[in-house]
């Protein structure tokens, strides 16, 4: 049993915890599905003012939806649609404070009122993206972008054994 107690004066040490308890929930664990449902629980569980938590993974080009907690979401999301998609095509974290002013945003969640999603790049191939949504506006800040890129690093490789061991046998 996983019982983490995560609790921390300071945002930086928040983060550093969660990508503490990540890496203990993954080591080793070669399912990506696993892995991703474990991470999304302890996202929502140790981040506050959160309404979702999750993965939208690159199938084809496309992003789909993986593990999450919260509300049902959108099932697909083309790269460049959406922040999801934003952070899918150009690799690169978007960090929105008002999902409402972002052109083309895809409202999955009418309560959402912030969002952040890093890309998950491994070898320099799109694996994922991690979704945080907040129905509190401009709920993320730099030191979240930073926390959640440090999380994205040590999942990357983590993400991809199912496919390096299915293609091994």
């Amino acid at each position: 049993m996983y019982d983490f107690r995560i609790e921390a004066g300071d945002k930086a040490e928040l983060w550093r915890q969660v990508v503490g308890a990540a890496d203990a929930l993954t080591a080793g664990e070669p399912d990506a599905v696993a892995n991703m449902a474990n991470v999304a629980a302890l996202l929502w569980e140790a981040l506050p003012d959160l309404n979702w938590s999750g993965f939208y993974r690159n199938v084809g080009g496309e992003l789909v939806l993986g593990p999450f907690q919260g509300r049902a979401a959108c099932i697909r999301i083309p790269f460049g649609k959406g922040v999801c998609g934003a952070a899918a095509q150009s690799l690169e974290p978007q960090r929105v404070d008002d999902v409402h002013a972002f052109p083309g945003h895809i409202a999955c969640d009418a309560a959402s009122a912030s969002e952040l999603v890093v890309p998950v790049v491994h070898e320099g191939a799109l694996i994922a993206v991690i979704d945080l949504d907040s129905p509190r506006t401009a709920r993320f800040d730099e030191q979240d972008v930073a926390g959640c890129v440090e999380l994205a690093r040590l999942l990357a490789p983590r993400l991809t054994l199912v496919e390096k061991a299915s293609a091994a046998r």
